[in-house]
């Protein structure tokens, strides 16, 4: 039996969620954030050295981090939600399931960083602090994830789906650096009518509800 170690309002929902899509027997072993840091608790320590989520154990194997995770159970449902080997989609879906953690969540992240590091300090440091924040936000993080939004909206003007027209575990991969950017990187339905709609639609698959039901309450943090 599959074993998700799964962290509330974090990646792990992804996993989840595939597991939803695969139609994977699986169960759930639950872990909340500390309530005033956010950060895991120490006992995901026990589960990996990083003590980080998501992990699956399965059988003598733990595996970690998301895109590895992904691949592990595509590869063990026999390739399910994964395009044929040497074609275009499979590229595609290659490059996104990279691209979701490799490029898109770096900016997103720094955003993150930077509103903490305005609150950051007593009070008389705080507006170096903010003006610090403002310099790299206006010259580094913004223009990237604008840049970035951008380039996902012109990609799914061409497909249904990240890697062709059949949903793949890319869309799962892809599903939380968009669900964040709408939280904090400034995707609205005005300026990116694509994405929204690919958010509405994989937020409407069944096993995306279910994936929710047995996750429980799955809000990204501002």
């Amino acid at each position: 039996m599959i074993t998700v170690h799964h962290l509330n309002n974090s990646r792990s929902q992804r996993v989840l969620w595939l597991l939803e899509e695969l139609q994977l027997p699986y169960e759930i072993k639950h872990y909340q954030r500390h309530r005033s840091t956010n950060l895991a608790p120490p006992e995901l320590l026990q589960v990996h050295p990083l003590g980080k989520s998501p992990v699956v154990g399965d059988g003598d194997a733990t595996v970690a981090e998301t895109g590895a995770i992904i691949e592990y159970l595509v590869d063990k449902a026999g390739g399910r939600l994964r395009p044929a080997h040497g074609t275009p989609e499979q590229r595609r879906y290659t490059y996104w399931l990279h691209f979701a953690e490799g490029s898109a969540m770096t900016p997103l992240l720094l955003t993150l960083i930077f509103g903490r590091v305005r609150k950051a300090g007593p009070f008389f440091v705080r507006p170096l602090l903010n003006k610090v924040a403002d310099t790299v936000m206006a010259s580094f993080v913004t223009p990237n994830i604008t840049r970035q939004l951008a380039f996902m909206e012109a990609e799914l003007s061409t497909r249904a789906w990240f890697a062709g027209s059949e949903f793949s575990a890319a869309d799962v991969m892809m599903s939380f650096p968009l669900e964040v950017a709408v939280v904090r990187g400034g995707l609205d339905a005005a300026t990116y009518p694509r994405l929204t709609d690919w958010l509405a639609r994989i937020h409407a698959r069944p096993a995306y509800q279910s994936a929710l039901q047995r996750g429980g309450a799955y809000t990204i943090l501002r």
